[in-house]
């Protein structure tokens, strides 16, 4: 696989993050909050200025390419800058970062050097970067860290906006060419549920989860149920520790995933509904991201042991995520793979029609 000269040295530059983050750990100075902050933005300006010099083309071809190298580049202020960035949710967005996102930013970073389409990737991303940032940005403001949010918080309310440019710039992107032809969607769509096992059991997936979302939700908000209170002291303990990242989680399941779950299946009964391949991909992104989040800081060291999934259900807690977080995946590979299902059927032939009634 030929790489392009200027990926090479975008890929050295985002690793400059390693020797300047441990310098600037050793700088007394920057102990106070105030000159956290100032020295972030100044490396952040100082970032995007040696990104345009280096591919001013890229970026005057598509912004989004300097975006993709900005992200974490200020994580060395986890001390004194966001000290939520040491809980263990925030350790496990770092993570995410660290690895998810930089893959994705370089693919998409090739696909623009290239002039080819990067919609599939851009959509995950948009889905997971949302995801994180709305779930982390709300936790900030309602946990227990709300009263230690320094001046270099601010610096990170800009990328609120991020997800709605990069979504209206991905989803502009023509999609990918299909080899369906009109007969094979016709063939297709003319399948009841029952005639496709696979879309049959993605959708028993879908109510099940959403009932396990709707679930989670209640827990959350304090339902005073039986069941509620044995799931969060036994199974669940997270989702009452005062960081507040967890109990957003759940809210935002709820509030976001619960409807996808039902749009989803009544898009895999019922042909026609084109929209469903990229939403697909963009909630699997999003519950990739916040589950892998989630599990981690439910076993993590720097979670209170009285918040950690308890040793006798860990088998329970770490399955039933993992299918939460592996079933939007399998629909996303569905919708790209046979996506004759979800095309608009094809107009009718007056022609046609015209010499089947005579």
């Amino acid at each position: 696989m030929d790489i392009p000269p200027l990926a090479g040295k975008i890929a050295a530059l985002s690793l400059s993050a390693l020797p300047v983050s441990y310098a600037l750990n050793h700088v007394s100075a920057l102990s106070h909050p105030l000159w956290v902050a100032l020295m972030s933005a100044l490396i952040l300006g100082l970032l995007f200025v040696a990104v345009y010099s280096l591919s001013h083309g890229e970026v005057s071809y598509d912004p989004l390419y300097a975006d993709s190298y900005v992200v974490g580049f200020m994580e060395f202020y986890t001390k004194e800058g966001e000290p939520y960035l040491r809980t263990a949710h925030g350790v496990f967005i770092c993570y995410w970062d660290g690895t998810v996102h930089y893959l994705l930013y370089l693919a998409m970073a090739g696909a623009i050097c290239r002039r080819k389409r990067y919609r599939n990737f851009g959509l995950y991303w948009l889905g997971s970067f949302a995801m994180s940032i709305l779930v982390f940005l709300t936790g900030n403001i309602l946990g227990k860290y709300s009263s230690e949010i320094r001046p270099a918080f601010f610096l990170t309310i800009p990328y609120l906006l991020v997800p709605c440019w990069a979504g209206m710039k991905v989803f502009s992107q023509p999609r990918a060419l299909t080899r369906c032809t009109a007969n094979m969607v016709q063939e297709e769509q003319r399948k009841g549920l029952l005639q496709r096992p696979a879309d049959l059991a993605l959708v028993i997936y879908l109510i099940l989860a959403g009932f396990f979302t709707l679930f989670r939700g209640l827990v959350v908000l304090d339902c005073p149920t039986d069941a509620c209170f044995v799931y969060i002291y036994q199974y669940e303990p997270y989702l009452r520790d005062p960081v507040a990242y967890p109990k957003v989680q759940m809210l935002m399941y709820m509030f976001y995933v619960l409807p996808f779950c039902g749009l989803a299946a009544y898009a895999l009964t019922f042909p026609g509904c084109s929209w469903l391949p990229d939403w697909a991909l963009v909630f699997a992104g999003g519950i990739g991201q916040a589950q892998f989040s989630h599990m981690g800081a439910s076993m993590h060291l720097r979670t209170p042991f009285t918040y950690r999934v308890p040793e006798d259900t860990w088998g329970c807690f770490f399955v039933c995520n993992l299918l939460y977080a592996l079933g939007p995946h399998l629909l996303a590979y569905r919708c790209l793979q046979w996506p004759a299902f979800f095309h608009q059927p094809p107009p009718s032939d007056p022609l046609a029609l015209h010499k089947k009634q005579h």
